[in-house]
């Protein structure tokens, strides 16, 4: 990366800590409304304009924002002289941060140019392998190790009425993951969406077999990869069998980098209404989402439990869809006998959408396996989510 200005230099470490404070969409609304101030595109420092109106002036020529006084970031460009020296510096420190393309979609930028924001997450980093994880979750298997760093957490609905996870991963990885459980056949439609990613699972019903190794990902179960799964012994066996990430990425040939599968990232949009918590209830098992001002997240929760994992504490979601699809019985079961079900991610249909505190009924659409899904809103618009992790839970309509 190019060596920024000294100014930008000095500004970004200030950003970083106001994006921490108050998240992306309100730093990149702040900023943008200081650099027009500072352009002259916008209402003067220190005079009263809209949402601005009666606030204390900043000292030293600052800018009162939605993030408070902003002089530390704009100090340097005090007089008007030098205010195209302030776009050109912030422009340069917004780059640096991998946030220039402020611009909600979390894809592009304005030239048509990808940005350095993941598709998954809407949050800053730049492309990287994806690695699916079939991840349990009954009781016993609780909690679960590295599911905290999941970019997208699918819940998927498997025999008994039970459900099972399906974690991916592309912006963080964890160095273990688990505990691993088997394949569906509905894995294959739903991950063909994301090019030819890793999958790490450990089983599979032998007539589903040939289906999987002909589908287009890179299957890692243990007989293929034996030196990056281990078992834990203090948990009882099949709940016990965990996934080294890295070795299993480091086998060629490489995974396909995280795609736009569809997602939308931005500004919480007009309308929804205020939500507290919300239930998905599955045939066995329930999964609970109570908003968190203090955390700004959505804290998850399983048969009415804080769900954790031994790694990063409790889960979180900064977005979750309810996904309501098509569940029927495919051709396969498993050793008990018991029909596995088919979820079907390809289709239309309504869901539910959960982010900062307001929920939106809003439709999704997926063409084909091979495309990714949209959610618009009631308006025709797209569904922006609010960025950083996201759960996606498949519930029968």
């Amino acid at each position: 990366m190019a060596r920024l200005p000294p100014a930008a230099a000095s500004m970004a470490p200030v950003a970083r800590m106001a994006l921490r404070r108050r998240g992306i969409d309100a730093f990149c609304a702040a900023l943008a409304g200081a650099i027009r101030d500072r352009a002259g595109k916008g209402p003067g420092v220190g005079r009263a304009s809209g949402s601005g109106a009666g606030r204390a002036p900043c000292s030293r020529g600052g800018f009162r924002g939605e993030l408070g006084c902003m002089s530390d970031l704009n100090g340097f460009g005090r007089r008007s002289r030098r205010r195209g020296a302030l776009v050109a510096v912030a422009s340069a420190a917004l780059l640096s941060l991998g946030l220039g393309a402020c611009d909600g979609s979390g894809n592009q930028d304005s030239s048509g140019r990808a940005s350095s924001v993941s598709t998954f997450t809407g949050l800053p980093g730049r492309p990287a392998p994806v690695l699916a994880v079939k991840i349990d979750n009954v009781p016993s298997a609780r909690p679960q190790t590295g599911l905290g760093k999941a970019d997208i957490v699918y819940v998927e609905q498997v025999e008994a009425g039970q459900t099972r996870i399906l974690a991916v991963f592309s912006s963080h990885t964890p160095a273990k993951a688990g505990p691993v459980r088997s394949a569906r056949e509905s894995d294959l439609e739903l991950l063909r969406q994301f090019g030819e990613p890793d999958l790490a699972y450990s089983g599979v019903q032998s007539k589903l077999q040939p289906l999987l190794e002909a589908a287009p990902l890179h299957a890692r179960p243990p007989e293929k990869v034996p030196s990056a799964y281990s078992r834990d012994n203090s948990r009882p066996a099949p709940h016990n069998l965990y996934v080294d990430t890295g070795r299993v990425l480091a086998v060629p040939p490489s995974a396909s980098d995280a795609p736009d599968i569809g997602f939308r990232f931005g500004d919480m949009p007009k309308g929804g209404h205020p939500v507290a918590e919300r239930t998905v209830r599955f045939p066995v098992g329930r999964y609970g989402f109570t908003w968190s001002q203090d955390e700004h997240r959505w804290l998850v929760s399983m048969d009415g439990q804080a769900a954790r994992t031994t790694d990063g504490g409790r889960l979180g979601a900064a977005t979750v869809v309810v996904q309501y699809v098509k569940v029927r019985p495919s051709r396969f079961h498993d050793r008990w006998g018991a029909v596995s079900p088919y979820t079907e991610s390809v289709g239309s249909g309504t869901a539910f959408v959960l982010r900062d505190g307001k929920g939106y009924d809003v439709r999704w659409k997926r063409g084909s396996a091979q495309e990714g899904t949209e959610f618009t809103t009631a308006s025709g618009d797209r569904m922006a989510f609010a960025r950083g992790p996201v759960w996606v839970l498949f519930a029968a309509r």
